[in-house]
C-alpha cells in the first residue's frame, strides 16, 4: 500500500481559514458530491439520534442531515473562520477540533459524516478516530479525492520540475484496506469522476485558491511561483485544452461507508497508537 502525502497541518488549516469568506462561491462541485451521499443515504436503514458532521466547511451537509434524521449534527472543523460562516443560521454545536484528535468520548455518535474533507488528513490516523467515536452498529459515510484529481495539474507541473506540487491522493481499494485494518465492517468504496471547465488557467488556480486547496504537502517547493515559471506551467497546461475552447480539471471522488461492529473491540493500526 502506498505511503500516504504527509501534509503540514498547520498550512491546512491557515489556507482554510483564509478561504472561509469566498469558499461558497467556489465550491459547486463540493455541493454536488454532498447531494449524490443525501441520495445514497436513501438506501441505507439508520436512525441515528446522534450525528457528527466531520470536516462540515462553510456547512452544507448540516441542515440537509438534519432535515433527513430529525437532529441537527455536530458540526467540526479545523478552521474556525469556517465555523463563523455555518454559525449564521440556527443549527447544532459547532466545534473547531481536528478529525485526526477527534474531542469527543469513545461511542459518541451513530453516524459520522465526512465529504471531502479526508484528503486533508492522513486516513491511517482518521480512520481509528472515526471507529472510536461510532456507537457499536454506527455508520461511517464518506467522500475523500482519489488520484486522478486534478490530473491535468500533475502532468503541467511535471512539464516544468520535478517538485511536489499536487497531493498524491489514495484511490479508492486503499482507503477500503485502511477500513477493514481499523476494524470496520462491510465496506463499500466506488468512484466516480466530475470535471469542471475553464475559460482559461487562471480559473483553474483560481477556484483552488478560493477553496483552501493549495499544496499543503510538507515535501511542497518553497518560495514563490516566478513569472517565468508561471509562463511554462501556464503552456503546458494548454495541452489539454478541449475541442469547446475549455480547460478542463478532473476530480475523482471517492464515496466510501462501512460499519462499526455491533460487539468486539477495535483494531487500531500501530502507526496510529504511536503519533504523538
Amino acid at each position: 500500500m502506498p505511503e500516504p502525502a504527509v501534509l503540514d497541518p498547520l498550512r491546512v488549516r491557515r489556507q482554510f481559514e483564509r478561504a472561509a469568506a469566498g469558499y461558497d462561491a467556489a465550491a459547486p462541485l463540493h455541493r454536488q458530491v454532498t447531494e449524490e451521499v443525501m441520495e445514497r443515504l436513501d438506501y441505507i436503514r439508520l436512525a441515528p439520534r446522534r450525528i457528527l458532521d466531520a470536516g462540515c466547511g462553510t456547512g452544507f451537509a448540516g441542515p440537509r442531515l438534519a432535515s433527513r434524521y430529525g437532529v441537527a449534527p455536530v458540526e467540526l472543523d479545523l478552521a474556525t473562520a469556517m465555523l463563523r460562516v455555518v454559525a449564521a443560521e440556527p443549527r447544532g454545536p459547532r466545534v473547531a477540533g481536528d478529525a485526526q484528535r477527534l474531542p469527543f468520548a469513545a461511542a459518541s455518535f451513530d453516524l459520522v459524516f465526512s465529504s471531502l474533507m479526508l484528503q486533508w488528513c492522513e486516513p491511517q490516523i482518521a480512520f481509528p478516530e472515526f471507529h472510536r467515536v461510532l456507537a457499536p452498529g454506527g455508520l461511517l459515510m464518506f467522500t475523500s479525492f482519489g488520484p486522478d484529481t486534478l490530473r491535468e495539474l500533475r502532468a503541467a507541473w511535471r512539464a516544468v520540475d520535478a517538485g511536489v506540487h499536487v497531493h498524491d491522493f489514495l484511490d479508492m481499494h486503499h482507503l477500503g484496506d485502511m477500513l477493514l485494518a481499523t476494524g470496520f465492517e462491510d465496506p463499500v468504496v466506488d468512484q466516480a469522476v466530475f470535471t469542471l471547465t475553464y475559460a482559461d488557467f487562471a480559473g483553474v488556480v483560481g477556484d483552488l485558491r478560493q477553496l483552501g486547496a493549495g499544496n499543503a504537502a510538507r515535501a511542497r517547493p518553497r518560495g514563490l511561483t516566478g513569472r517565468r515559471r508561471r509562463s511554462r506551467l501556464e503552456q503546458a497546461y494548454e495541452a489539454f485544452r478541449q475541442a469547446d475552447g475549455r480547460l478542463p480539471a478532473t476530480y475523482e471522488v471517492v464515496f466510501g461507508h462501512a460499519w462499526r461492529r455491533a460487539g468486539g473491540r477495535a483494531v487500531v493500526p500501530a502507526a496510529s497508537l504511536a503519533r504523538a
